[in-house]
């Protein structure tokens, strides 16, 4: 049988399949069940400073909603002060101390400082690693794209400086050169990268000319993106790839592997097919590499990278056209000819 063992931000995993944040994780026990399954890692459910701010402020509205009904009330409630992460950081203190395979958080914050400060408290809780959530939504048109990259290398050198467990980034690719960017980002400290964040996207109910807030899931074609930006990047910067996005079998899994990846992160795959499909996915891994003959991971990971191809022009080609004009069989099978 054939050694799955891999390493992520020097992090040492039995296997390259880490449940990526989501309510799987931050459920108790199914993060029981997931490491019983097979998982090697879990990402905590994500903190999100705004979400505690908004709680903050919806709590103290409520509290103060009919307190001054009475001429001589000025309040009928006590002062309190919202829980703010402390729930969050119970829990994930909690669910470091139960599960023996490797936990890391998740940080979503708004400001440097802010940044640096919850990242001192996760690390309090004993977490493996931090994960953090860096993107932009640029909305002024004035700001540049270097002052965006600046403001997140800055963020990473800052908490690099007041914690010692690693931290990785897992990125949006809505970056203009985004193998500088992360070159650039692993020179600040980052120890792992993951490609990519499934973001929030709006919809538009046309009948209610309203906003709605659609689930954000990934699906199988989505996995082509993560495909082609780990095989740019692998061989170019010293930290590990953790590829995301649209990984829902274990071939999937083998593809990102031999593009690249130290490890990749699942999580709608088990909202579809149960979080018992991650053993499926590990013995499908397993086979593959008995079948092709190799005893452990890093004996294929990167074979397809574009460090590693003939062909330079693999993983360059942006244009469909590029192909179809070389490929006569394509061009037969899509077109009918």
């Amino acid at each position: 049988m054939a050694d799955l063992k891999t390493s992520y931000m020097g992090i040492n995993l039995r296997n390259p399949l880490i449940i990526g944040a989501s309510s799987l994780t931050y459920d108790l026990e199914d993060s029981k069940k997931i490491e019983e399954a097979g998982a090697a890692a879990v990402v905590f459910k994500s903190l999100f400073e705004e979400q505690i701010e908004l709680e903050s402020l919806q709590l103290q509205e409520q509290a103060e909603e009919y307190s001054e009904r009475n001429a001589e009330m000025i309040s009928i409630y006590p002062k309190f002060k919202h829980a703010g992460a402390r729930d969050h950081l119970n829990k994930l203190k909690k669910l470091k101390e139960v599960l023996k395979i490797p936990v890391i958080a998740s940080l979503n914050a708004l400001s440097e400082d802010t940044w640096v400060r919850y990242a001192k408290k996760i690390e309090e809780t004993g977490v493996d690693g931090i994960e953090l959530n860096l993107y932009s939504v640029p909305t002024n048109i004035s700001k540049t794209s270097n002052e965006i990259e600046k403001e997140h290398i800055e963020i990473i050198k800052a908490i690099k400086k007041e914690i010692s467990i690693p931290i990785s980034v897992k990125l949006s690719f809505f970056y203009s050169n985004i193998l500088n960017v992360i070159s650039r980002m692993n020179e600040a400290g980052a120890s792992g990268f993951v490609l990519f964040n499934k973001l929030f996207q709006p919809e538009i109910d046309i009948t209610k000319q309203e906003y709605t807030y659609p689930v954000q899931v990934s699906y199988e074609h989505e996995n082509k993106i993560p495909l082609r930006w780990t095989g740019i990047i692998y061989g170019n910067i010293n930290a590990d790839i953790c590829s995301s996005g649209g990984i829902y079998t274990g071939n999937d899994a083998i593809k990102m592997i031999l593009s690249g990846a130290s490890c990749i992160q699942s999580v709608s795959t088990f909202f579809k097919n149960g979080i018992n499909y991650i053993s499926n996915m590990i013995n499908d891994i397993n086979s593959w590499m008995d079948i092709k003959g190799y005893e452990k991971i890093s004996d294929f990971k990167g074979k397809l990278s574009k460090k590693s191809i003939k062909d330079p022009f693999f993983y360059g080609r942006s244009q469909y056209i590029n192909i179809l004009l070389n490929n006569e069989t394509i061009i037969k099978k899509y077109f009918m000819i």
